[in-house]
């Protein structure tokens, strides 16, 4: 590609359209429909592939995997994602340039703090030009705070003037996803957190111009407030004898191996994982009845919402606006030693109780009251906000068509280089 035409591409987590509606910088931004379901790692396969779930193979950020009968959620391997890409971001892939956490978790406790990078000392050189390295306790737990975008948005700034500096890069601003997630989309912090975006915003508008970049600004899910609390389907699915448990040590760990049913929560969104028809059916009889739950699709209606993919469970079941899913089985008595720390790649459900302390200190809670927001749903109502200053030759009328138009941008420019 030219390098007289370079783009940044800026992921803003929880950026909903909702959130400028009284706010004087709503003429800066457009309004467009996302990816269903509206997670982090769906939208970000969605978009670098122009293509839904169903397509591109990453159906939710945590996913089951039967050759190990486990649930890992937030993997970064690019071999996850199917089809043809309009760039490379993930681990393993062939781009110029990647930095993403990686830490090391110690064996005494504890861990390591580094990033995964390519060139292998491009954190060295990020963390030379920003003056600090990035905290991970800043980008997730307790103390997940705006400092991770600071240190961000700052090594993009510096990125996008290194000899390493790509034509096309992708970036990450998630503080906004901690506060609206604490508090609802409707707080003062989740205010302050917005003034805090749109400040990092115009920084990156002034290093676009400093270096020759364009730059495309677009959110990745709206938060909704929380106002219907947590909904437990695993609990309902214990109780009606499909999942099945383990006790060790007087804790109750899955026994995925043996269980009829059970559901990876993500969010608003579940995949039901089911072992068999009548399972499947059963499954489907007690979450119809859940109270919380809008949505019960099945393979066919899956696909007609776009997913349907090998990945997805027998079932996939939706909450109610103002509701999400809660991952616990377990009272906390009886709950397994992982549930009390922070511990995203192997709790087999997302947990947004690991964004507060508990009891005993330095545990999390178990309190899914403290959540306040959530996000997952699509339609009207939960559309994202986005802004270039690229050329659009029309209105997307979504993010997907959004990506298709980068796409051809892209092709275009490559094809003006030659």
């Amino acid at each position: 590609m030219s390098s007289q035409r370079k783009l940044l591409v800026v992921q803003i987590a929880a950026f909903g359209w909702n959130l400028l509606r009284d706010r004087p910088e709503r003429s800066d931004f457009r309004a467009t429909q996302t990816i269903f379901p509206a997670l982090t790692c769906v939208f970000q396969a969605g978009f670098r592939t122009a293509a839904q779930a169903g397509t591109h193979g990453l159906v939710a950020n945590g996913l089951f995997f039967p050759d190990l009968t486990k649930v890992l959620f937030w993997e970064q391997s690019h071999s996850l994602v199917e089809g043809p890409r309009i760039w490379q971001q993930s681990m393993g892939e062939a781009a110029d340039v990647i930095v993403t956490p990686a830490p090391i978790h110690k064996h005494s406790g504890g861990m390591i703090q580094s990033c995964y990078t390519q060139p292998a000392d491009f954190e060295r050189v990020l963390n030379e030009a920003v003056g600090r390295s990035f905290n991970l306790m800043n980008y997730w737990g307790p103390l997940a705070n705006h400092k991770s975008s600071d240190w961000i948005v700052d090594a993009t700034c510096a990125a996008l003037g290194t000899a390493a500096a790509p034509d096309v890069l992708f970036t990450y601003i998630p503080h906004l996803d901690y506060d609206l997630q604490r508090h609802g989309p409707n707080s003062p912090q989740a205010r302050k957190a917005l003034d805090l975006l749109l400040g990092y915003l115009s920084r990156i508008k002034r290093a676009c111009a400093e270096h020759g970049y364009d730059w495309l600004f677009v959110g990745d899910y709206a938060i909704e407030s929380a106002n219907r609390g947590a909904v437990f389907p695993n609990r309902a699915l214990r109780e009606a004898g499909l999942f099945r448990t383990r006790e060790i040590s007087g804790m109750d760990y899955t026994d995925f191996f043996t269980s009829g049913a059970f559901a990876v929560v993500d969010h608003q969104v579940a995949n039901v994982h089911c072992r068999d028809a009548t399972s499947r059916d059963a499954a489907a009889a007690v979450l119809s009845k859940l109270p919380g739950v809008a949505e019960v699709l099945d393979t066919p209606a899956q696909k007609a919402r776009g997913l349907g993919h090998r990945r997805n469970g027998e079932l996939v079941i939706v909450a109610e606006p103002g509701a999400w899913f809660a991952y616990p089985w377990f009272e906390k008595k009886r709950a397994p030693d992982y549930a009390s720390h922070v511990d995203i790649h192997n709790k087999p459900g997302y947990d947004p109780c690991e964004l507060f302390f508990g009891w005993p200190p330095l545990s999390v809670s178990f309190d899914t009251s403290k959540i306040h927001g959530a996000h997952g749903r699509v339609g009207p109502g939960y559309e994202v906000a986005w802004a270039t200053s690229l050329s659009i030759d029309k209105e997307p009328s979504d993010v997907l068509d959004l990506a298709r138009q980068v796409r051809g941008w892209m092709q275009d420019t490559i094809r003006a280089s030659r």
